[in-house]
């Protein structure tokens, strides 16, 4: 299976997200994707503010939903877009799995909250562990700070999962998160992730470094560091640091792995209990 990272420069403002995503999956699928993993609240953008986040919310099952449903079957490839769901009075941090006919895969809330704008909006998911199947590979879904919690890892591997989707909208100075801790949590529980960032606009930058991890730990696909400033734009509009990765996602290489590194079949679950309880 190919999954396709898009690395996608966010400008204060903007209300033309969704058409360049479509033009992103295109561009993925021309390269043979079977799969775009896209970033953090990837059709509206990020730090927007509670206000403007909130008021863009909409249900799982709205008109967004059916925008993104056709963009997916248009380009013949599953698609992982992210939103502010609105839902049961609340509003979530979610993602969804559109397959490449069109239909709901998956869906996904942010299960942890990081920072004052996502505990300020947004409700926290209580599902840790979903997933769906995209070209005989089974994709899993976190968001962003998700992936910094091992135990919510080692569970998508203990249920089967082999690639990790993770959208996020990392800020400087968080560089070691996608440099270093991506890659332990790809080798500790042997399974690849694609980690999808934003450039551009935030308070601090968006700091890229997007990447396909292996299930051995190394990278095998990475964008190279935003530029420290904010990012200008291109002739073409795109943002300095915007990028689309591409790797292919190979069982044989995670069967592999799990033999010489065999963490999963080495734990001993029964001294564990006490160990995983509030803090």
């Amino acid at each position: 299976m190919r999954v396709a990272c898009w690395q996608a420069g966010q400008r204060p403002a903007e209300r033309g997200l969704v058409a360049r995503l479509r033009d992103a999956a295109a561009k993925a699928a021309g390269e043979g994707a079977d799969l775009l993993v896209t970033p953090e609240l990837s059709a509206v953008g990020y730090h927007l503010g509670r206000a403007r986040t909130t008021d863009l919310a909409e249900p799982a099952d709205g008109p967004l939903r059916e925008t993104m449903s056709r963009l997916a079957a248009s380009a013949g490839l599953a698609v992982v877009y992210g939103w502010p769901e609105a839902a049961g009075g609340g509003v979530y941090n979610a993602v969804q799995l559109i397959d490449a006919h069109g239909e709901v895969a998956a869906h996904y809330r942010k299960t942890h909250l990081y920072g004052d704008f996502d505990t300020a909006t947004f409700l926290p998911g209580d599902r840790p562990v979903v997933q769906a199947r995209v070209g005989g590979v089974t994709v899993g879904l976190l968001i962003c700070y998700d992936v910094e919690f091992p135990e919510i890892v080692r569970a998508h591997a203990l249920r089967g999962t082999e690639l990790l989707a993770v959208p996020t909208a990392l800020s400087r100075p968080w560089e070691l998160v996608a440099r270093t801790l991506v890659a332990a949590r790809a080798f500790e529980s042997q399974l690849f992730i694609a980690y999808t960032n934003w450039v551009g606009t935030a308070p601090d930058g968006y700091c890229g470094l997007s990447r396909v991890v292996g299930p051995d730990g190394l990278v095998i696909a990475a964008s190279e560091p935003a530029p420290a400033a904010t990012p200008p734009t291109t002739g073409d509009g795109k943002a300095d640091g915007e990028a689309l990765l591409v790797a292919d996602v190979d069982p044989a290489a995670l069967a592999a792995a799990r033999r010489l590194t065999p963490y999963l079949g080495d734990r001993r679950p029964e001294l564990y209990g006490d160990l995983t309880g509030p803090a």
